[in-house]
């Protein structure tokens, strides 16, 4: 026994012998002090191993509270979070008559976690703690912030892999009683922790619990409880703000999608970072993140929300404030040729300024990514004014060699992003449609119809003529 000998063991023993009298008449209150106060006994004498004994033993005591018709709605209100029913009975979402005293030695005890005189200590008491609130569902939430903590201390450690295994195991979507932002602020620390062990498919399938279009929702619109309706728990004060948690949501998004160089997601991230308030009043962080935006876009290859983005970019008026990527987006919805070897000269300096950004290993594949827009942008350039080019014209205009314009253009193809066909024999590309046989009977119709109109029309104006030539005569 540590501090406190015989006489902490005897106090002990007075008090749970209270415990006993007050649980066996069913004051909940009663019950509520005497647990507690063992608990404060354990703390003042710095007992931590008694203390962990005295929660594992009080968690077990026998015949639990009688209370079903006992306690009073007040009571019920501030020490339980349940839904009431209008008959004024208790359903007790545990399934069984709740127990009060391992709720209070529960709430008792989280107080003294930061408090411990140790790591081991503080180790141990969230263990016991969590062992005693496992499957009990009115102390899930106080068993989801131990589990936090205890990942916590585990990170701290460097065991990011068994950090990660220990949040996984609570799925705080299912608890009614935790604040939306909390919740929010849980999964997202799960995301983060499989990122940092580069467990990708489990990062992808815990950041679909969130719906994006949570981080939209007014929170001075949210509708408040109303009688019969479970209550909600205020989120603790460390718990940041829904925007706040956007912006978190958003940054693990990119580490996501960085994984596999999926740049028009990554643009669209930060596009939503850019939307938040607070960063779109301070030129301090929206230059930055719209900087990245007009990179990525550039990156991502041509498709329609591709072309989306970049022209509402465009239109963008922060865009005026960093003129050289307003000519760079310019460029790129110019149906002209763009020279590689220019454009590179001219946004060298900017690449390497944002390689950071890019982050490492990815600079130079992002380099090369940058190269292969320019080429799949002047190969739809030159779509646009071709129906039939030689594969010799074509590689001139790409700056390319025949096999390296012939390989671009097949990949464009294949992925289809291009309708083109290649005679190689004579070494033409062509870029015109394949027509199927209504579509060719159609276009006869159509050319039918042209044709009779301008009979009818020739007709009409030779009878004119002959008109006016025989009247001219008879004059």
């Amino acid at each position: 026994m540590e501090n406190g000998g015989n006489s902490l063991e005897a106090k002990i023993e007075a008090l749970l012998n209270v415990e006993k009298q007050m649980r066996q008449i069913g004051d909940v209150a009663g019950t509520r002090k005497a647990v507690t106060d063992i608990l404060q006994l354990c703390i003042d004498a710095g007992a931590w191993a008694t203390l962990n004994e005295q929660i594992v033993l009080i968690s077990k005591r026998r015949g639990k509270l009688k209370q079903l018709d006992r306690l009073p709605d007040s009571a019920i209100v501030i020490f339980v979070k349940l839904e009431i029913v209008p008959t004024d009975r208790f359903q007790w979402r545990s399934g069984g008559i709740l127990d009060m005293a391992v709720q209070a030695i529960v709430h008792q005890a989280m107080q003294y976690i930061d408090k411990t005189p140790d790591l081991d200590s503080k180790i141990e008491l969230i263990k016991t703690l969590n062992s005693v609130s496992a499957g009990k569902i009115y102390v899930e939430i106080e068993r989801a912030r131990l589990i936090k903590k205890l990942a916590k201390i585990k990170e701290e450690q460097g065991q990011i892999a068994e950090a990660a295994d220990l949040m996984q195991e609570i799925a705080v979507e299912t608890f009614g009683a935790m604040a939306k932002t909390e919740k929010i602020a849980f999964i997202l620390e799960q995301v983060r922790l499989c990122l940092d062990r580069q467990d990708y498919v489990r990062a992808q399938i815990l950041a679909r619990k969130i719906s994006p279009r949570v981080f939209e929702a007014d929170p001075s619109k949210e509708k408040k409880t109303k009688e019969g309706e479970s209550i909600v728990e205020e989120a603790p004060a460390d718990i940041p703000s829904l925007l706040e948690l956007k912006r978190i949501y958003y940054q693990l998004m990119i580490r996501y999608y960085s994984h596999n160089n999926d740049y028009l997601e990554i643009c669209r991230c930060y596009k939503s970072i850019y939307e938040i308030p607070s960063v779109k009043e301070d030129p301090a962080h929206w230059i930055p993140v719209l900087r990245k935006i007009c990179w990525y876009l550039v990156l991502s290859p041509h498709d329609p929300m591709q072309s989306s983005l970049l022209n509402s970019t465009l239109e963008d008026k922060n865009l005026s404030e960093i003129p050289h990527f307003r000519l760079l987006l310019k460029q790129l919805v110019t149906m002209e040729v763009i020279i590689w070897t220019s454009l590179w000269n001219t946004f060298k300096d900017e690449f390497e300024n944002e390689k950071n950004m890019l982050g490492g290993s990815l600079g130079e594949k992002a380099a090369e990514d940058l190269r292969l827009r320019v080429i799949e942008h002047n190969i739809h350039v030159v779509s646009k004014y071709y129906s039939r080019v030689t594969l010799k014209r074509l590689a001139d205009l790409l700056c390319l060699n025949l096999q390296e314009a012939e390989k671009h253009l097949s990949d464009m193809v294949v992925s289809k992003a291009l309708v083109a066909k290649i005679d190689r024999p004579m070494g033409v590309v062509c870029f015109q449609t394949a027509k199927d046989s209504n579509e060719i009977l159609n276009s006869w119709s159509t050319n039918l119809e042209k044709l009779l109109e301008l009979v009818e029309k020739s007709c009409h104006q030779i009878h004119k003529e002959t008109m006016v030539h025989k009247a001219a005569l008879r004059a």
